[in-house]
């Protein structure tokens, strides 16, 4: 288990029939930002960041109209809110929380915290 944020257009994550991120609009953006890069070992839309993080290999995906991760480090959690801004989307948590801000999330996955 663990928490998971999602980058939605739904005022609800989980309810984003009339509001979702399609696929290609998925891979469009990864096809555009340097920084991601496809790694479909993993799935058709999973992908990896190369930018900053604390994570070996930092990863978003997209599955039923939204783009998620897991425990995102603060640094994952910034690229997050430049996609979600993007895409006219926003940052939100499994129990709806919306974050919308840098300051809101902090995570260091280091085993010295």
């Amino acid at each position: 288990m663990g928490v998971e944020f999602h980058i939605t257009r739904a005022e609800f994550w989980a309810d984003n029939e009339d509001a979702q991120i399609t696929a290609d609009e998925w891979l469009n953006y990864i096809n555009n930002d340097k920084e991601l890069s496809r790694y479909i070992i993993n799935g058709d839309y999973y992908a990896l960041w190369s930018g900053h993080s604390l994570y070996e290999e930092p990863w978003l995906d997209w599955s039923a109209g939204n783009i998620y991760t897991k425990w995102p480090d603060t640094y994952l959690y910034r690229k997050m809110l430049g996609i979600a801004k993007y895409l006219n989307a926003q940052v939100m948590d499994d129990d709806g929380t919306i974050y919308s801000d840098e300051s809101q999330w902090e995570y260091d996955p280091s085993p010295n915290t």
